[in-house]
């Protein structure tokens, strides 16, 4: 372990970054499209529900693996071969293209959530003033609604680092990548695994600490209301 961490800590800590950023760059792309999707879900309008619905049931319905490689080759083959484009996507393009999507379907079920635990009365209040939906939207009911969705939105980060991983079959430099070809020119598996995994520990349980204590926050604060 020890000549893991002194020839080739400073690669896995570069790795870890790419992940990281690869993360975050899907995670905010994600948050777009959650927040997109989730008002879809809670409008009256019955035809942006089912827009909402084929979204979600599509990208949830279809493994993750599957979605990068459609993302990373198909898509390029479509736009190369019927449109006559010439597209390539990088690595880090296309997984966080993949991510987004994946982490975005299940953003919008959060922020649905979130906006349907806000009593109902909150919204009606606001129209009785004059306000208009979408200003009693953001002004009134997402504020309240984001307090419950916060610890939630933190879990979904979590999942998504731990599902970058899976973004290695398309040869993106992250952290499981990375030990892949480590251990191809060591044949130290055993270590170079277990470093990986202490590394992804150790950043996994401090985001999930930092959960727990907005959410304990964020409890204390609703009792006090």
């Amino acid at each position: 372990m020890s000549y893991i961490l002194t020839n080739y800590g400073g690669l896995l800590l570069r790795a870890m970054g790419q992940t990281l950023l690869l993360t975050l760059s899907g995670l905010f792309f994600a948050s777009i499209i959650g927040v997109i999707f989730g008002l879809l879900a809670v409008s009256h309008n019955r035809i942006c529900n089912w827009i909402e619905t084929i979204f979600i049931d599509i990208v949830r319905g279809v493994p993750m693996i599957v979605l990068a490689y459609f993302v990373f080759f198909g898509i390029p083959y479509f736009m190369n071969n019927t449109l006559g484009k010439n597209v390539t996507l990088s690595a880090l393009t296309a997984g966080t293209i993949c991510l987004s999507l994946n982490c975005g379907a299940y953003m919008a079920e959060i922020i649905r959530a979130g906006i349907q635990s806000v009593d109902p009365g909150q919204m009606e209040a606001a129209r009785s003033l004059g306000l208009t939906y979408g200003t009693a939207m953001r002004k009134v009911v997402m504020p309240q609604a984001i307090r419950t969705m916060i610890p939630t939105i933190i879990s979904q980060f979590i999942i998504t680092l731990k599902d970058s991983s899976i973004l290695s079959v398309i040869g993106f430099p992250e952290l499981v990548n990375t030990a892949k070809n480590i251990v191809a020119n060591t044949f130290m598996s055993f270590q170079t695994w277990l470093v990986v995994a202490i590394m992804y520990l150790i950043i996994i349980l401090a985001l999930s600490k930092a959960a727990k204590v907005i959410e304990r926050r964020l409890n204390r604060g609703r009792k006090k209301v």
